[in-house]
């Protein structure tokens, strides 16, 4: 798996309480806690390169990809706490999927460790993974989206399409791998922002955590409950796919359900929101109900509001019969006629 297992545990504590850390050869010192999310800790770490001629190069001689190198050594490093044997394999999973993508709106995993630590009576978990990325600060789509809904402030059209564009170019690459690869959990949460002066926003895709191979062949009703009840626990529900809530016991699956929560994503980069939260906001009811319906209403938008053409292309993404939606390649070829027609 390429993972290390060592024993230096007592330089990994250190990062309860600040400190430096290591993964493999490389030392980076915890500058601050950046998010974190059930047994993952995201920080901003920065690399302390030795004084040793022959590892002058730090981290940045195992990038593939000169642009991943960070000009002033910082980057961002998840650390995740693992209980368990199912855990250690989502975490080796997720590390082997990662590394088969390589595209600049996808975010790249740069070095990763798994270390085994001793569990004891105060903590719980038995191995730690310390997974590195290059560092995006200004958050991501949906912090973004809380502070402008606060301002009522609202992207541009073209922005809008922009950003969008971007996802899409990030999707297509995994779409078109041999097997396809469905992300299974697009939303504003797992998008990265960065603001570029005069120019669009930079986006890029992350967590791979579930993503897998796409195309998936139901043919029994054991088969349908167990691809729901993955779903329940990997696919956030506001951006789920109808065929995810409700498999028939007879069915195909494939990287279609990323196109219903592209859909829904797209609808969020505009206001703020996944179109089901929006519907439930307005009369209460049920999420899934909402969704099975896709039942989608528009709130008060900017002012002009955005054009019909792009409520019209989000409405194509959202059908509920995932053999009937669009591929990506359909959806990029429409989103840059739409680009053409309203970016300016």
């Amino acid at each position: 798996m390429g993972c290390s297992f060592s024993g230096l545990n007592s330089l990994y504590d250190a990062v309860n309480g600040g400190g430096d850390v290591w993964i493999n050869e490389n030392r980076f010192r915890i500058v601050r806690q950046l998010g974190e999310g059930g047994f993952a800790f995201v920080y901003l770490v920065k690399e302390i390169v030795s004084t040793d001629a022959s590892s002058a190069d730090g981290v940045a001689k195992k990038f593939k990809n000169p642009s991943h190198v960070s000009d002033d050594g910082t980057y961002a490093m998840k650390k995740v706490l693992i209980q368990n044997s199912e855990q250690l394999e989502l975490v080796r999973e997720e590390i082997r999927v990662s590394s088969l993508f390589s595209h600049s709106n996808l975010l790249p995993l740069l070095d990763h460790a798994i270390i085994s630590v001793k569990a004891t009576p105060e903590q719980a978990w038995t191995h730690e993974a310390y997974l590195l990325f290059p560092v995006h600060l200004d958050g991501t789509l949906l912090d973004n989206a809380k502070v402008m809904k606060s301002k009522k402030e609202f992207f541009s059209t073209s922005d809008v399409l922009e950003i969008f564009r971007q996802l899409c170019a990030g999707l297509k690459h995994m779409h078109n791998l041999d097997p396809p690869y469905a992300h299974n959990d697009v939303k504003p949460g797992n998008v990265l922002l960065t603001h570029r002066k005069g120019q669009p926003p930079l986006a890029i895709l992350m967590d791979f955590g579930s993503a897998r191979p796409a195309r998936k062949q139901i043919r029994s009703r054991s088969e349908a409950l167990q691809l729901q009840e993955w779903a329940s626990e990997h696919c956030s529900a506001p951006y789920r796919a109808p065929e995810l809530w409700d498999c028939p016991s007879y069915a195909d699956i494939d990287e279609r359900t990323d196109i219903w929560s592209l859909g829904c994503t797209l609808y969020a980069i505009m206001y703020g929101v996944s179109p089901f939260e929006y519907a439930l906001d307005e009369s209460g009811g049920s999420l899934q109900l909402a969704i099975i319906n896709a039942q989608v209403k528009w709130p008060a938008g900017p002012n002009p509001p955005y054009p019909e053409a792009l409520h019209k292309f989000v409405t194509w993404m959202l059908q509920p019969q995932g053999t009937v939606r669009p591929r990506i390649d359909d959806i990029i070829i429409h989103v840059d006629k739409l680009a053409a027609k309203f970016s300016h």
